[in-house]
């Protein structure tokens, strides 16, 4: 079996980056399936620190193909910078591949995205501002323009004007805003689309093939469960769909083509944004987990809200995903803590719910049902074994598997690669067949 994808099964801002790295070691593809630059991948090896929006996390290994697939919408000026940016660190970057079918941000969708969260005030999603959604809902609409369209100047020309008659009468009339000038993006946009032209190829045959030979291909998901435009906590979410099923999607993929679905958890919970967060600290012991885990959004600089652990929220992400396994990260922040909370189930108005409520309104006045475990006072980033945590962590690593019913296939105890603790052989030769599900 070769093909896992990797999840994130809370907010986002899970460390994927880092997973997605180490399992790029031994993959010979990485394919980032859905989002766009509001995703944030950050990736450690050695001194060197890499904030990655769009360009799959593999890219740091020169064996292993990258792509930008289908269902991934695509900001060209990120695109651009992030490549200058690895090429002036001696990156090579030829190994990329960007689908003909991803959709492109123009500077109208990030206005719009901009002038929508200004008129909703109070009602405000908390969005990157990114021009995400817009971008989206041309794709729904089927105006979008593509990748394939950027490249061929005449037909971009054509699309883009086209498009602007109904933006500019949006821009103006609804919002009280200046319109988009035709001409300034094509002069803008055009040189970006050569610049990327050679990168731009038919990605879902080449996906296709690289499955069918049984190559070892990891499938790079952003965002998370909880913020899936489906399945996550509407209308507080994101515009694609972060879950497993993306990959198939975002990819043109069959799911019988997935072998293994690799769900990646904070060792406690964070959330950017609006929206419903059961187990929210508002108190010393969040500010402290905020400043120890430099929990500060990638795209926004935002700092991200701190909760204990969810796993109501973690169970149900099993579900929606099929996940056969967990990787819990940073650990390490909780380190020095005199205790440690886990939220098992909610109480709202006397009832408890131990799955996630199916009427979402009840999130938002769900109380954590908490249980308390023992903290451990000793640093463990240098810690390379799960006998050699204290016994304390490994407790808390131990529950946490029993409580979401999957077992944890690796436990990160700092940014570095080699600050990770295997507890199965994951991705090294041959993957290990997907694990039963325990029940709870």
């Amino acid at each position: 079996m070769a093909t896992v994808v990797v999840v994130g099964a809370q907010w986002g801002d899970e460390a994927k980056g880092k997973i997605v790295d180490l399992l790029a070691q031994d993959a010979q593809m990485v394919v980032r399936y859905g989002g766009g630059s509001n995703a944030g991948h950050t990736v450690a090896v050695g001194d060197l620190l890499l904030k990655l929006h769009l360009i799959p996390s593999g890219i740091l290994n020169p064996a292993t193909a990258c792509v930008i697939s289908d269902g991934v919408v695509i900001d060209p000026v990120t695109l651009v910078r992030e490549l200058d940016g690895l090429e002036s660190q001696g990156i090579d970057t030829r190994q990329l591949k960007i689908s003909g079918h991803a959709h492109v941000i123009l500077p109208y969708h990030k206005e719009l995205d901009r002038l929508e969260e200004e008129r909703k005030r109070d009602g405000k999603i908390g969005t990157t501002m990114q021009g995400i959604g817009p971008a989206y809902e041309d794709k729904a609409r089927r105006c979008g323009i593509r990748m394939a369209d950027l490249i061929d100047r005449d037909r971009f020309q054509a699309q883009l004007t086209a498009n602007l008659i109904s933006k500019n009468f949006l821009l103006t009339q609804y919002y009280g805003s200046q319109p988009c000038d035709a001409a300034e993006v094509l002069a803008s946009y055009a040189p970006l689309g050569e610049r990327l032209a050679p990168y731009v190829a038919d990605t879902g045959s080449i996906v296709y093939r690289a499955v069918a030979n049984g190559d070892r291909v990891v499938f790079e998901g952003a965002q998370g469960t909880m913020l899936d435009i489906d399945h996550g906590t509407y209308p507080f979410v994101t515009s694609s769909h972060p879950v497993a099923g993306g990959a198939c999607l975002g990819t043109g993929i069959g799911p019988r083509a997935i072998d293994t679905v690799l769900g990646v958890m904070k060792a406690y919970t964070t959330r950017v944004g609006q929206g419903a967060f059961p187990t929210e600290l508002l108190d010393a012991t969040g500010d402290r987990i905020r400043e120890r885990g430099r929990e500060y959004g990638t795209t926004t600089g935002r700092p991200r809200r701190i909760g204990w652990l969810d796993t109501v929220c973690l169970r149900y992400a099993a579900r929606v995903n099929g996940l056969d396994r967990l990787a819990l990260m940073l650990l390490d922040v909780l380190s020095g803590l005199p205790s440690i909370k886990i939220c098992t189930a909610y109480e709202c108005d006397g009832q408890i719910y131990r799955e996630l409520p199916g009427d979402q309104s009840i999130l938002g006045e769900a109380r954590p049902i908490l249980e308390e475990l023992p903290g451990w006072p000793e640093e463990i980033d240098d810690v390379t074994q799960l006998d050699r945590l204290p016994a304390a962590a490994q407790r808390y690593v131990r529950r946490v598997e029993e409580l979401v019913g999957l077992p944890i296939a690796l436990v990160s105890v700092g940014r570095r690669r080699d600050q990770s603790i295997w507890l199965e052989d994951f991705f090294a030769g041959e993957m290990a067949a997907p694990a039963r599900r325990r029940a709870l």
